[in-house]
């Protein structure tokens, strides 16, 4: 059983942190909240993703797999105005989600979850840690992507900087500790990464939102925030790009 009313808000963000990197996921669902986690298909990149059932106005569930492609829910979503409430109910007999917006029912089918994995998370020991404000770390991203499609991000005591160079120009934003809402750091630390990536996992979080990011060297970077009202979390793991010699 899988029965679920939710503003179209939270659910466009489930979407909106999910199918930049992949686009058919495994829901795992139990009477707590919505859990998944999930790869890219290029082994870049890797999401996990908390929705706790209070994010939910209403919600009531069994243990169970949904298997979801992205693109389908997102086009329904599309039909959605903020505010609306979304009915979500599982059809067992013919394994499709049930999605009711006002006077609109769209039956869609679901995936075969049993060629799925469940990748496990990295016990990564990443020394260095920032909170940013999200729009912060939008404003490097996006001069960035003007000049390079990849982005450094170095971590030291004192200060958390980005900075792309292309083949005439260069990006660089210096934010000190006295503009960040937490950073600790004992040494120096930097790691290059895929803007294209770096973008799609900012996106989705408000200007607002504080960004926590973990570093070490050549290391994956880890982003973590909240969304659904800071009832569901999310993290994303992104492989370093290793500069040759």
């Amino acid at each position: 059983m899988f029965n679920a009313i939710v503003k179209s808000e939270v659910l466009k963000g489930i979407i909106d942190v999910t199918s930049p990197l992949v686009n058919e996921v495994k829901f795992n669902i139990n009477s707590k909240g919505i859990f998944l986690r999930a790869v890219d298909p290029a082994h870049v990149a890797m999401i996990d993703l908390n929705i706790d059932c209070k994010a939910f106005e209403e919600f009531k569930a069994d243990d169970m797999e949904l298997g979801v492609d992205m693109d389908k829910l997102s086009g329904i979503m599309r039909l959605s105005s903020s505010g609306d409430l979304v009915s979500l109910n599982y059809d067992e007999t013919e394994n499709r989600l049930i999605i009711t917006i006002g006077n609109l029912v769209r039956k869609m089918s679901l995936i075969d979850t049993a060629g799925m994995p469940d990748p496990k998370m990295p016990n990564l020991n990443l020394p260095a840690k920032a909170i940013i404000k999200a729009s912060e770390i939008n404003r490097g991203v996006k001069a960035s992507e003007a000049v390079s499609d990849h982005l450094a991000v170095i971590v030291n005591k004192d200060n958390f900087e980005m900075f792309a160079e292309g083949d005439t120009d260069t990006v660089n934003l210096k934010l000190s500790k006295d503009l960040l809402v937490e950073l600790t750091s004992e040494g120096n630390y930097k790691s290059l990464f895929s803007i294209d990536y770096f973008s799609n996992m900012i996106k989705p979080v408000k200007g607002d939102d504080n960004v926590t990011i973990h570093l070490g060297n050549d290391n994956p970077i880890k982003l973590e925030f909240n969304i659904a009202n800071n009832k569901g979390h999310v993290k994303y793991l992104l492989a370093p790009r290793i500069e040759s010699e």
